[in-house]
């Protein structure tokens, strides 16, 4: 009784503001009587047979009040207690307000005719539910329904909103309206208790779940919400005027104020010594929130819309059915005329909005959001925290005002898994609901820049991931540059190497006139000299940034200079082994001795290595690109070579020349002594050919910089070798062994 006290005061509340309204009901005075329910379905059914005869015991199918003036029922607070008191008043086509909870079995016309719900749809309360769900980061929740079809309902649009959500349900329980043993109770929060989850979103008819076995702290910092109403003026005024002195016949009323006041009414003459005797100036407006809320909310607004609900029909009754109440107190059973009227108010907002036919009305539903606090004593109160408001997503809480269970200092956490970090995705797990998942680091090349991650993302070519893989980098332009140690390193080596071949082209230059300088041909060492420098000069060209014009010289530069060596070390060759056959007397290969001879060679290899070169330029010739894959952190700016089959045609004829040279060197290596320059030429064919079979794989599996690098290396390596190896041994004769180089000791060795 204390809990719903509030619920008496309502209706006294609202009779009261009605009969002093000027404009509704004019000259009618409304009355009430009160009957207690207790909550038990048995002692529903009583009441409504004592409603019905007027007096007890009760006499069914008689009225033993001549003067039956009670028009509508207002009852009960729960759907299974409206349903109990409907069976019996149903038959008398007795209008019932029912002003608990909306449930869909009472929104049956053909069972229930004569019931109206004074509850709202709670259309839209999946919708409050799952953002406050979303607000708190619950994403692991229980749910318990009551074993009905307003549940199941509620079960459907629920689950549905929660999977759109990414929550998941953890568990889903049916409770009954009873239980058929005692311990199926027990079962029941068993299986609640096992799971993991640490928040558990009740819903329906809970009235199994608050029985004896339940103390009320055990749901001390339960949130609950409530249809967000408007506070009703005059309300704290009116606790302020009532006094059981003033209506003695009150028995609740005269209980409840020695509960809540501990004190005790006079009654004649005796005074329990128990307890001090209640103060005069006493009232209700000084009651504490734990006892009695000073503001209409809950049940408490339904049955204060109720009873205007019911005096809006009537109004309309009296003005079309009857000219004055009389009539109507005359024919008792009349109420079921009500009816017609009934229909044309809005039961959720009947003293705001009328409405009459088939109209509907649509409004916004709001909810507030409660707190439930218990206290020592049996007692509790709901404080508002927040509201919400579905269809427009609003949702505001203080979390300050909020009082959690005892198990949790702070925001309880209920997620099935831990939070994915930045820098990782989820990874569902086979067979278990989406909210339950391990992390999986992100792949090379991808990133999640925000935590439960469902997919890592790619970086733009231009970016790449940080190393946690949680946002994207801006790469650095780079190239082989000079400032660089391997670009420093690599140019250094070919700058030397060619200021070295100088060096060599100015000693031959200068001992031109010596045996060992004519022996080998002086104009094609000179030629080859040249050639040497500027290969050792071509690698330059692939150092430094990048254009579009140095794209197109590098490669056939490189091409055509290293043709012009490689074609005067075959004619080197050649003339060494003409000039052995040609000691013969009478031979006809003198002729083909002359530089004439070996300049058409070198000229014709080169024309055939320009032809290819220009074939390259003129189908698909190199051009400069951004290459955003060979390094992670970079944007290498390099010259792409185009056609990889003009490039390998190339590079596959000076291979050619290098194969013939070799061979020819080889067949010739027997040659006496003083002409023996074959063998140094072999040696310089060998590492040629060796350098550049060695650079073939090399540079299919080099990207970027190291790509350049492995090619730069090649040309200097390769080039070195044909110097050291054809002009080393002649320059130490000239240089350091000059009584070698005597056209005497020439003929010596020629002789032995």
């Amino acid at each position: 009784m204390l809990k719903h006290y509030q619920h008496f005061l309502t209706v006294q509340f609202a009779v009261d503001e009605i009969n002093k309204d000027p404009h509704l009901l004019p000259n009618v005075t409304l009355g009430y009587q009160l009957l207690n329910n207790f909550h038990q379905i048995q002692l529903a059914v009583e009441s409504s047979l004592v409603w019905l005869s007027g007096k007890g015991p009760t006499i069914p199918n008689y009225s033993c009040d001549r003067q039956h003036k009670s028009m509508v029922v207002i009852g009960g607070m729960s759907s299974t207690l409206s349903m109990a008191m409907a069976r019996l008043l149903g038959l008398y086509k007795v209008p019932q307000l029912s002003y608990g909870p909306f449930d869909l079995l009472l929104s049956d016309e053909v069972l229930y005719p004569y019931v109206y719900q004074l509850g709202s749809r709670e259309s839209t309360l999946h919708l409050a539910a799952v953002q406050l769900m979303l607000h708190f980061g619950w994403t692991w929740v229980g749910l318990v329904i009551s074993d009905d079809l307003t549940g199941e309902q509620f079960f459907r649009t629920l689950k549905e909103e929660m999977a759109w959500n990414g929550i998941c349900l953890a568990f889903t329980e049916r409770a009954p309206e009873l239980f058929q043993k005692e311990h199926d109770e027990f079962k029941l929060l068993s299986r609640i208790l096992r799971s993991s989850s640490k928040v558990i979103f009740i819903y329906g008819n809970t009235n199994s779940l608050d029985s004896k076995n339940m103390i009320m702290s055990n749901f001390h910092g339960t949130l609950m919400f409530s249809h967000f109403e408007r506070e009703i003026p005059g309300f704290t005024d009116f606790l302020s005027s009532v006094h059981p002195r003033a209506n003695p016949e009150d028995i609740f009323q005269k209980s409840f104020w020695e509960v809540v006041f501990d004190c005790k009414l006079s009654e004649i003459n005796s005074v329990d010594i128990a307890h001090e005797r209640c103060e005069e100036n006493s009232s209700f407006a000084h009651v504490p929130h734990i006892y009695l809320n000073k503001i209409i909310i809950g049940k408490s607004f339904n049955i204060y819309n109720g009873v205007y609900f019911f005096a809006h029909a009537l109004h309309h009754m009296l003005q079309t059915e009857a000219r004055d109440i009389s009539e109507l107190a005359a024919k008792p059973l009349l109420s079921w005329k009500l009816h017609h009227f009934l229909k044309c108010v809005n039961p959720v907002y009947g003293f705001r909005v009328e409405l009459c036919g088939d109209g509907t009305s649509m409004t916004t539903e709001a909810y507030n959001i409660l707190n439930f606090k218990s206290f020592p004593g049996r007692f509790s109160v709901e404080v508002k925290v927040g509201e919400v408001i579905p269809q427009e997503k609003v949702l505001s809480i203080n979390e300050e005002d909020i009082d959690w269970p005892e198990d949790f200092p702070q925001i309880p956490t209920s997620i099935c898994s831990v939070t994915c970090s930045p820098g990782y995705r989820k990874q569902s797990l086979e067979g278990q609901p989406i909210c339950c998942f391990d992390c999986t680091l992100c792949p090379d090349g991808k990133i999640s820049n925000k935590t439960d991650a469902e997919q890592c993302i790619q970086c733009p070519e231009d970016q790449y991931p940080s190393q946690e893989k949680d946002r994207c980098l801006p790469k650095t332009v780079t190239y082989l540059a000079y400032e660089e140690t391997l670009g420093m390193i690599l140019a250094s080596a070919a700058l030397c190497f060619s200021i070295l071949t100088t060096f060599v082209l100015g000693v031959f230059v200068m001992h031109r006139d010596t045996p060992i300088v004519k022996a080998n041909n002086c104009s094609l060492s000179y030629i080859l000299l040249i050639s040497l420098i500027l290969c050792f000069l071509s690698s330059l060209l692939f150092i430094g940034h990048p254009t579009p014009a140095i794209c197109i010289l590098r490669q056939t530069t490189f091409a055509i200079v290293f043709t012009v060596a490689i074609a005067s070390i075959l004619a080197k060759t050649i003339t060494v082994v003409l000039a052995f056959r040609a000691t013969k007397p009478g031979s006809k290969l003198r002729r083909w001795l002359g530089t004439s001879v070996s300049y058409f060679l070198i000229f014709t290899c080169t024309l055939i290595q320009m032809c290819l070169c220009g074939i390259w330029l003129g189908t698909y010739p190199p051009f400069l690109e951004m290459d955003t894959h060979s390094e992670a952190s970079f944007i290498v700016i390099q010259c792409n070579e185009g056609s990889l089959v003009t490039f390998y045609c190339v590079l596959g004829y000076m291979g050619f020349l290098a194969l013939v040279s070799f061979t020819l060197a080889f067949l010739a290596r027997n040659l006496p002594d003083t002409f023996n320059e074959a063998k140094y030429l072999t040696f310089s064919m060998l590492v040629f050919c060796s350098v550049w079979i060695a650079f073939l794989p090399a540079y299919q599996s080099t990207k970027g910089k190291a790509m350049v690098a492995m090619e730069i290396f090649s040309i200097v390596v390769s080039s070195a070798g044909i110097l050291i190896c054809i002009f080393a041994p002649k320059c130490y004769v000239i240089l350091l062994r000059a009584d070698r180089n005597t056209l005497k000791i020439m003929k010596n060795k020629a002789d032995h």
